[in-house]
């Protein structure tokens, strides 16, 4: 390098503003969590490494022509990345444990009690309708449903929702266990629930996508792009006819995309437009949501406990949300610390695959609401 162009690599840092030194670290730290501790790595190792792309100067890859620019304008403003990943979540999501247990459908919707109020509370903070219907979204504990619900209602958000949504994903382990702590009994959560196995036939299967698109299409079409190819990528799995399909949508196709939209979603967080008091607010009200989706997720298995003659273990609840099938593991091993021989697991499963078909159909149903109003 010669004396020439070091002054102009000087000039241009002299030029960067503090929040720009500031978000440098903020994706260094992103890259250290993923790599130390396995935070989310799939996401936040890619957006970490954005982040330090967009904050650097003139490497122009944020500008138009800039490579990342294309790929924001390919994927992000025309919602194919969140979609192509719905496809891959689609293949790698068994719902035979909530085929064998409907009731479970119902922690579901219960699951996603954190959404609706986050919302009322952002309203309240000050935040525009549009503004915070996206904010509440991050309550489905879904990145691919929260990034397409922003990108649409508030796109100028999309980079805080996006992070404050995927860091307490991978925070969850820590966030729900003292929720159920709190909530129930050392009785309640010592109830065994024996577990039966219904077999689901291949036909019970293979419609059960087909009628999902075909239903939730009709009653939310604002929800159709997301659930149809959440239940396309299932039908892939469960025809058994593409298995090469269903193998590269679960691994290449997920793969690809996830590494896109790292890169894109931290390529947003340029230090002026990253660091406002609204990102603060932000990260609040997204934990927020987190714990009220837990909390409306248990109060709904307590119900479900009264009603069974105290024969339902209402930590099942915490299970209704979308981070599959993480959230029923973390249930099950929470269980087990009360009582080893105590297995929960698949009815877990099913409240957990009905949670990531519950946050799509809330993210449709808030679109829905927003699009008479807006």
């Amino acid at each position: 390098m010669n004396l020439s162009n070091l002054s102009i690599l000087l000039e241009a840092f002299r030029e960067l503003a503090w929040q720009n030194f500031v978000m440098l670290g903020v994706g260094g730290i992103l890259i250290f969590l993923a790599i130390r501790y396995e935070f989310e790595p799939n996401l936040l190792l890619p957006i970490g490494f954005g982040a330090l792309l967009a904050n650097l100067p003139l490497t122009g890859v944020t500008e138009p022509g800039g490579f990342l620019k294309i790929l924001y304008d390919a994927g992000i403003r025309t919602e194919l990345f969140p979609l192509f990943i719905f496809i891959g979540i689609g293949a790698m999501t068994d719902f035979g444990p909530l085929l064998e247990n409907p009731r479970m459908a119902l922690l579901g919707a219960a699951g996603q009690f954190g959404i609706f109020m986050t919302l009322m509370l952002a309203l309240l903070a000050g935040f525009r309708l549009n503004e915070a219907a996206s904010i509440g979204i991050i309550g489905a504990i879904d990145g691919p449903t929260a990034i397409y619900v922003s990108s649409k209602l508030a796109p100028h958000l999309l980079p805080a929702i996006t992070v404050t949504a995927y860091s307490y994903m991978s925070l969850v382990p820590i966030i729900q266990p003292p929720i159920m702590r709190l909530m129930t009994s050392r009785r309640e959560r010592r109830i065994r629930m024996p577990y039966t196995m219904k077999p689901v036939s291949h036909t019970v299967r293979v419609l059960f996508p087909i009628v999902v698109t075909v239903l939730v299409s009709l009653l939310v079409p604002k929800a159709s792009p997301l659930i149809s190819t959440l239940m396309f990528g299932n039908l892939l799995r469960e025809s058994g006819v593409v298995e090469r399909l269903s193998r590269g949508a679960q691994n290449e196709l997920a793969n690809l995309v996830t590494l896109f939209l790292g890169l894109v979603i931290g390529s947003t967080m340029e230090g002026q437009a990253f660091l406002k008091l609204q990102t603060v607010y932000i990260l609040g009200l997204g934990l927020l949501a987190f714990a009220l989706d837990t909390v409306g997720g248990v109060l709904f298995g307590k119900l479900m406990n009264f009603l069974s003659g105290g024969r339902f273990n209402p930590c099942i609840g915490a299970a209704g949300i979308s981070a599959f099938p993480m959230s029923a593991r973390i249930v099950q091993r929470f269980i087990s610390e009360e009582d080893f021989e105590n297995f929960l697991l698949m009815h877990a499963m099913g409240a957990n695959a009905a949670g990531q078909l519950g946050s799509v159909v809330a993210g449709g149903v808030v679109l829905a609401v927003l699009a008479g109003v807006l």
